[in-house]
């Protein structure tokens, strides 16, 4: 009798989502499709809205560990890796969007994509982005994942890939896991350092942008290294 309860109650964010869309459910809903079954304490629905409630905010769902997904009650191994590939899969999705032919139109506009896509790293990520002569996007390659307290990348490491994807200019951005956005020293020299070797190159150096939770720094909109 239990499990055809659990089955049925799993059964109406399914049918839900197929009558109204995905878009009609609630958080709650959505995670029990996933789930698929609850424990036997607790139904699908119940279970659901319990793990919600103990993460806080989907943000921070979206940053969790498998093994921290595991630690939940009601989650085990199998679920938490379908859950985080589910949470990947999403992150991909929502980077694809605009493709090749993404341009790049304004500091901000970037800078809002990239906290989306580097707020729940908890090393340092230095992206580079290579576009061509109308800004448009050619390639984003990340070119270093590490720690501050080493240089974050090597001007030829940025300027190699330049070259390979024929980019007329680059924006380099990297984030802080600590969230705050001031440049360190180390910063400040690296951005001259690779406005200097771009200008070697004849590439055209656009920006350095650094970004943490939910603000960012511009070289370009902060000091005139970059014009």
């Amino acid at each position: 009798m239990y499990t055809v309860e659990i089955q049925e109650e799993a059964m109406r964010p399914r049918e839900r989502l197929a009558k109204l869309g995905a878009e009609q459910l609630s958080n709650q809903e959505l995670l029990a499709i996933l789930l698929r079954t609850g424990t036997k304490q607790k139904h699908v629905l119940t279970l659901a809205n319990t793990i919600l409630e103990s993460v806080g905010s989907l943000e921070d769902f979206r940053s969790l560990s498998l093994e921290e997904l595991r630690s939940i009650t009601g989650i085990g191994k199998v679920k938490s890796i379908e859950i985080k590939a589910m949470l990947e899969f999403a992150k991909r999705v929502n980077q694809t969007v605009g493709g090749k032919s993404e341009r790049i139109i304004s500091s901000d506009r970037l800078a809002r994509k990239m906290m989306e896509e580097l707020r729940d790293k908890r090393q340092e990520h230095l992206v580079a982005l290579y576009l061509d002569t109308q800004n448009r996007l050619i390639k984003q390659q990340t070119i270093f994942i590490g720690s501050v307290r080493r240089s974050i990348a090597e001007p030829r490491e940025i300027l190699h890939h330049a070259c390979k994807y024929m980019a007329t200019s680059l924006i380099v951005v990297h984030n802080h896991p600590s969230g705050e956005t001031d440049p360190s020293h180390h910063d400040i020299s690296f951005t001259k350092k690779i406005k200097r070797c771009c200008e070697d190159l004849g590439v055209v150096f656009l920006d350095h942008i650094i970004v943490g939770s939910d603000h960012y720094y511009s070289f370009r909109e902060e000091t005139d290294f970059i014009v």
